[in-house]
């Protein structure tokens, strides 16, 4: 039998964005008392649920820890057999079920409750046994599931990651929380990297630095630049100051002057006034002064204008900024 599986996809997707949609104009009271419940939290926002609630409650847990709010999640069935004991009076939970009835949930919830520990809900029936014990409830009802049969969890769990999502955002904004705290989340990744790599964790230091004299002749030069391998050597004045850089690209450009080498002095051929960067920069500006500039490589300078440091465009790649 035929089978359309874009018109299948199109369905699909249309049910769950409406389902999506249709939640900002149910958002009330309790989504504000549960961010103010949270907010005030001294300890963890513990998540839980079961089935495909479940999966959805693990990865709102994971986007509460990862966006400033301390969250992980814990499996109702495991907590009613030892590990309720990971709530505290400082918690907030945070329970979703679809029906608002899921046993496991309901078990646990009494529980919850006697410890003092306050308790949030995401559920479609307002009325349903878990939304009563509640201190806070959203409420996710969807029209209908993206299933055919309107059976399988689909357009249900989407609203509710969805809401999740929102809480998580609303929180992040209420606490100030920054690009570089949510990188100190994820160092292993492009943007940790990118917002946590500063100019001095990639640069060469002063035993690769190549430093000539103004007065040095080219061919000399040449060498000093070819021994440390960095493709450029700086040149300084007596006190040590940058007053020009020579580069790969300035010995081409020689080359096709037909320019006499021996006869030539670093500092007629050098480029004067070079672009450099302070160690304490983000290593991902000094790729965004490399690409606007087009050039391959900087030197790195102190206050006082003497580099102390080098870097170019292959060191930024290994250390995974570009």
């Amino acid at each position: 039998m035929s089978k359309d599986f874009l018109a299948s996809a199109r369905k699909v997707l249309d049910i769950e964005a409406r389902a999506v949609a249709d939640l900002i104009d149910t958002l009330d009271g309790g989504f504000e008392q549960a961010c103010q419940l949270m907010l005030a939290c001294r300890g963890r926002v513990i998540v839980t649920g079961m089935g495909k609630s479940g999966h959805i409650a693990n990865k709102i847990a994971a986007t509460l820890a990862s966006t400033g709010t301390p969250a992980f999640f814990v499996h109702p069935a495991e907590a009613s057999h030892g590990d309720l004991g990971m709530i505290t009076r400082e918690d907030v939970v945070l329970a979703l079920s679809n029906s608002g009835e899921t046993g496991e949930v309901i078990t646990i919830a009494p529980v919850i409750k006697r410890k003092g520990t306050p308790m949030i809900s995401i559920t479609s029936r307002p009325d349903s046994t878990l939304a009563r014990l509640s201190d806070a409830h959203l409420a996710v009802t969807v029209a209908e599931e993206a299933c055919p049969h309107n059976l399988a969890p689909t357009s249900s769990t989407t609203a509710a990651l969805a809401m999740g999502d929102a809480l998580a955002i609303a929180l992040l904004e209420a606490r100030g929380f920054t690009a570089e705290e949510f990188a100190l989340s994820h160092p292993g990744g492009s943007l940790g990297r990118r917002l946590l790599l500063r100019v001095d964790d990639v640069m060469h230091g002063d035993q690769r630095l190549p430093l000539v004299s103004p007065a040095t002749p080219l061919p000399e030069a040449l060498l000093v630049m070819t021994r440390q391998g960095l493709g450029m050597t700086a040149v300084v004045d007596a006190d040590g100051r940058l007053v020009g850089v020579f580069t790969d690209g300035d010995l081409r450009r020689v080359l096709e002057h037909q320019t006499d080498l021996h006869a030539t002095v670093i500092e007629s051929v050098m480029t004067r006034n070079p672009v450099t960067i302070a160690a304490g920069h983000l290593a991902a500006e000094a790729v965004q002064m490399m690409e606007q500039r087009k050039i391959n490589g900087l030197f790195v300078v102190d206050a006082d204008g003497r580099p102390v440091g080098a870097l170019n465009m292959h060191d930024l790649l290994r250390a995974g900024v570009v």
